[in-house]
């Protein structure tokens, strides 16, 4: 595994108002000198807290319905509840572990380590964390872990 590579910690990263946050668009015509700026982790650290209200009203929400005690008579229906119920669980599970991802991206936010390789410490690329914002390794880096898992089943 290559050395991490060190970045500084972005300054009032957090400071930013939501109107000076740039678009996906504006986003993507930032010249590569400027990667991981101010503007780009305000920009994630805005798209982060968003799916984490996201995840968290969800969970509410599961837990409402699940606490609404439906008696059906009817063995079929009773089995319908409680497969929507099952099916309502796994999802929250699955989103439960986002929300963890989502958690540790944030402080990896202030930390000033977003947006870079855990593995080989190189940029991972706007257009990756803008359709995966949790990813934490590049495209390369994570094609050559699915490669090692599917040779040797980890």
């Amino acid at each position: 595994m290559a050395a991490k590579a060190t970045h500084k910690k972005p300054n009032n990263a957090g400071d930013l108002s939501e109107n000076n946050l740039p678009t996906e668009a504006e986003l993507l015509r930032m010249p590569e000198s400027e990667y991981m700026n101010e503007r780009q982790l305000g920009f994630f650290r805005d798209r982060l807290r968003q799916l984490e209200q996201e995840i968290l009203s969800n969970a509410g929400a599961t837990t409402e319905h699940l606490r609404e005690t439906q008696f059906v008579p009817d063995p079929a229906d009773r089995a319908t509840i409680e497969e929507e119920h099952a099916l309502e669980l796994r999802t929250r599970d699955r989103e439960r572990k986002l929300l963890k991802k989502v958690q540790q991206s944030i402080t990896r936010i202030d930390s000033g380590e977003y947006g870079w390789c855990e593995e080989t410490g190189e940029p991972i690329g706007l257009r990756r964390l803008l359709a995966r914002p949790t990813a934490t390794l590049s495209l390369e880096a994570q094609e050559r872990r699915e490669m090692r898992q599917k040779m040797f089943g980890d």
